[in-house]
């Protein structure tokens, strides 16, 4: 059985969560301040930590620093809790060395299957090293002084070119060569084709915190795709020679950016599985969905997207959505003012077959 250390200070979410992690077969710790946290991680040296950042006596941030620096407990899973959704208040705890993070409220899914996969990420590692023969302290002398993805994103957003895009803009052209990767520091980006009839297909949609521009290391081959901003966005680019160097002097690196890239391939998966075998009033639903959580919209938000832009994703003719999206007015699922899609319904959507 895992052992998770929970430090928080509000005493009904930190006892509701608690109770939430026990029903799941996990020993929970609590703690209500980062002081006795900080000494419960030292004591009982848990499998994972989940931590808030705003409390008395020493914040969230200062456990997790504290943590750090003690070889006992610097290899322990972080997930940060916390209200705040700012992206620099984001980037300074990732900057620090947190696995994870989830902004309050929360659903009890979202917790479970970050836990999940941070002590799954663990688990892989700890065996990689072993097999290599590596060690966490041989990682942390890597030459290119980048131990982990978020300080490859952090380098990213330190030294890479820095570009802003308006609403529509091209980022890249297909076929055009890919001297380039890039990291979305603000705003929303589609990838998108052209079939054999000129309509264009969006093969995937990126927010911030996401990469973009990956084709190949070995040379310049084209983009496969286009990309163009969804909505005003600003970049961070760095060379992929560059890139290739971090790689190589960093395993830690590479195998999480491995890791992250194969995700996204098995969502880009479930995507086309869906565009093949759904229906178009599923399809026009769950890319309602999509576009929804990739802007960061609240399910009472309206999200303005286009017509042909959705229609794309949901791999559906535009006259069809539109008459989709009237029959889910009628349904009282949304309502539509214009370009604005607003979702009344949340779990009749999610049920849509």
């Amino acid at each position: 059985m895992k052992t998770i250390l929970l430090i928080e200070d509000d005493t009904a979410l930190r006892e509701n969560t608690a109770e939430l992690l026990e029903l799941s077969d996990y020993k929970v710790i609590t703690s209500p301040n980062g002081k006795l946290g900080i000494a419960k991680a030292k004591e009982e040296k848990p499998d994972i930590i989940v931590c808030d950042i705003m409390m008395p006596e020493v914040d969230g941030y200062g456990v997790l620093e504290t943590l750090s620096f003690d070889p006992n407990t610097n290899h322990i899973p972080f997930i940060f809790l916390s209200a705040k959704t700012e992206h620099k208040e984001i980037r300074k705890g990732m900057d620090l060395g947190a696995d994870d993070y989830l902004t309050k409220p929360f659903e009890e899914d979202e917790l479970l299957s970050a836990i999940e996969s941070r002590l799954a990420k663990a688990a892989i590692l700890s065996k990689l090293i072993k097999e290599q023969e590596s060690s966490a302290s041989q990682i942390s002398e890597d030459s290119s002084g980048l131990r982990n993805l978020n300080e490859l994103k952090n380098f990213f957003d330190d030294h890479g070119e820095i570009s802003e895009f308006k609403k529509g803009k091209t980022i890249y052209k297909e076929g055009e060569h890919s001297n380039n990767i890039y990291l979305i520091l603000k705003g929303v980006v589609k990838s998108h084709k052209m079939d054999e009839s000129g309509k264009e297909l969006i093969t995937a949609l990126y927010k911030a915190d996401d990469f973009l521009g990956f084709t190949s290391f070995i040379d310049n081959t084209p983009y496969i795709e286009s990309a163009t901003t969804v909505e005003d966005s600003e970049l961070a680019g760095i060379s992929k020679s560059n890139l290739k160097e971090i790689l190589e002097k960093s395993k830690n690196i590479s195998l999480e950016l491995m890791e992250l890239l194969s995700n996204n391939l098995s969502e880009i998966k479930e995507q086309l599985l869906q565009m093949a075998y759904s229906s178009v009033r599923k399809k026009t639903a769950q890319t309602i969905l999509q576009f929804t959580e990739v802007l960061n919209k609240k399910p009472e938000d309206s999200i303005k997207i286009s017509r042909n832009d959705l229609a794309s994703v949901a791999g559906i003719a535009t006259e069809s959505l539109i008459r989709t999206l009237s029959s889910f007015k009628k349904d009282g699922l949304i309502d539509i003012e214009g370009r604005n899609i607003k979702i009344l319904d949340l779990p009749g959507l999610q049920l849509v077959e």
